[in-house]
């Protein structure tokens, strides 16, 4: 918890009366110590990235960056592990997520049952929408240590649904992101909301693309990334 108020006033560039309401109202994820409020600056960093409070290209950017020279995090890579899912049937956030996981390929060792409490437990925190019609479920803590068992899985809603965005529109597709560290999760995560401010790409999304189109798109983004 090594963010005070007063720092997260200063990062999201804010007023202080704004970034307090938020806190009390429990949209932006806090711990009481104390009788003062303190942050984690990852869960803050993330929470940024969700909720595109700041320049968001600019931020996811500047993670990618800053993850340059690293064991590289390929969307392709995830997706092979995860796959693409068509006309998930849910009325409710919890059925959704609990359908999405009933057909997942899950990591060895990993239980479905483990997997959809944790994606649930982490939704009863924040709501993971990211705006546009897109939310990214994941694991608060990750329950894989291997790279080679990261995934994403892309998941796309036979009817839209209320997610809680705080843009307001409801969401039509899932990223199921399972990674190994929270640096990594951050760095895919940043990779996924750069992504949506494609044009190109929300196209893809909302005329439920077919796998060979999504994964090439992918490929494409993958490489260029690689050549930096």
């Amino acid at each position: 918890m090594n963010l005070k108020l007063k720092d997260l006033v200063e990062l999201l560039q804010l007023p202080e009366k704004t970034v307090k309401t938020w806190v009390e109202q429990g949209k932006i994820p806090s711990y009481k110590i104390g009788g003062q409020y303190r942050f984690s600056e990852s869960e803050i960093n993330e929470w940024i990235i969700n909720n595109k409070l700041k320049d968001n290209l600019n931020v996811s950017e500047r993670i990618i960056e800053l993850s340059a020279g690293k064991l590289h995090v390929s969307l392709t890579g995830f997706l092979e592990n995860g796959g693409i899912f068509y006309g998930i049937e849910g009325g409710s956030v919890s059925e959704i997520i609990n359908n999405c996981v009933n057909r997942m390929k899950i990591p060895e060792g990993v239980h479905r049952s483990v997997l959809l409490e944790s994606l649930l437990e982490r939704e009863s925190m924040m709501p993971t929408a990211l705006g546009k019609g897109i939310a990214i479920p994941h694991p608060r803590n990750p329950i894989i240590t291997d790279v080679e068992n990261e995934s994403l899985s892309i998941c796309f809603l036979n009817n839209e649904i209320d997610y809680g965005a705080l843009d307001g529109k409801n969401v039509h597709t899932l990223f199921i992101v399972l990674s190994a560290n929270p640096k990594r999760h951050l760095e895919i995560l940043s990779k996924i909301s750069f992504l949506c401010q494609n044009e190109e790409f929300m196209n893809l999304l909302k005329s439920r693309g077919d796998p060979h189109s999504i994964t090439e798109y992918l490929k494409r983004k993958d490489l260029e990334w690689i050549k930096g």
